[in-house]
Formats: C-alpha cells, structure tokens, sequence
C-alpha cells in the first residue's frame, strides 16, 4: 500500500475497506493492486473531483481532454485524450458504478489506442482524521491483462505509476481548495 501512513488503525481500516470495496475478477493473465493515499481535506471536497467521471482531467495529468456521452450514470461513456509522452492516445472508458452514498466510483476500460486491455479501477473514499482535521482516505485498485511481451511486475509498476501520479494530483488540487477554506462541495 502506499501513501503517507497514520499509524496501524489506518492500515487495518485501508484493508478492511480494500476487502468491502475493491473485489475485481482476475484472470490468469492478468494483475491487479491497491493504491492508498491520505488527502488532507474533507471527504465532500474531494468525492466532488472525483465523481466528475466528464471531467477527470480535473486531477489526473495525463488527460488532456474528455468528451462524455449521456447523463452521469452507470454506462455512460467517456471518450479520454491522453497527453503525449504515453504509450496511448485516447482512451474509451465506461462508468461501472457511482455510489455517492459509499463514495465508490468504478471505470473500465473499452477501447482506445493503448495497451491497458481488459482494465478495470475501483476508487473509493472515506473519511479520517488527519492532524486532527478532517480528511480522506483514497484507495484505488485496479486490474487488467499483462501485455504480451510484458511481465506481471512491470505491466503492476507502470500503472501503479500513473495512478500514483493521478492520486497526488488528487492530493494537491483537494488540498488546495482546502485550504482556501472551502467546506462545501464544489460544482467544477
């Protein structure tokens, strides 16, 4: 797991939570992983990033432009351009879940010019405290096919990178509106 640890109760509530949320399928050929990150700003802050399933280049850097087709509901879909320096283009992904009860979001991966076939993301949200202010608990999980050519450690390590990346983004827009002293949700 990663992420900046807040001591035992913290791990056993991120695997608790992991086990609860996070149940993916997995293949023969495939693999899969969880990712955590503590945000120091409020669970509706920054549930209100990521719910936009239209705009996740709100916090993930690597997309540059998304066009989502529908209404916000599970099936939609959203056509992702990626910023150049990826082995991708463009991505096809479809919404599996929004929960804005449980703060679950669940995408997967449909088509597109890039090598992420079969891929599947869980990401949940949950309430903690950090230096004694409320924040978040971010976990994501993921699974998906290892290309061929690839082992299971490195197809793991390269989308462990980009989630890293997508999840300190996360980190840093929510702090920052944070400490701006917003405590509402905000509409983006």
């Amino acid at each position: 797991m990663n992420g900046n640890s807040n001591g035992f109760g913290s791990v056993a509530a991120a695997a608790d939570y992991i086990r609860r949320h996070h149940l993916h399928e997995i293949g023969e050929n495939q693999c899969t992983s969880a990712l955590v990150k503590h945000i120091k700003a409020a669970v509706p802050l920054v549930w209100s990033l990521v719910r936009r399933f239209d705009q996740p280049q709100k916090y993930k850097p690597f997309v540059s432009r998304c066009v989502a087709q529908g209404n916000l509901e599970i099936g939609s879909l959203r056509e992702v351009d990626v910023k150049s320096g990826l082995p991708a283009t463009t991505s096809t992904e479809r919404l599996e879940l929004l929960d804005d009860n449980e703060h679950i979001l669940s995408i997967r991966i449909i088509g597109g010019d890039h090598r992420l076939k079969n891929y599947s993301s869980i990401i949940s949200l949950h309430p903690e405290i950090i230096d004694e202010r409320p924040g978040t608990l971010v976990i994501e999980s993921f699974v998906v096919d290892v290309p061929e050519g690839n082992t299971r450690d490195e197809t793991c390590y390269f989308v462990e990178a980009l989630i890293k990346c997508n999840l300190k983004s996360l980190a840093d827009v929510s702090e920052g509106l944070a400490v701006q002293d917003r405590t509402e949700p905000i509409d983006l």
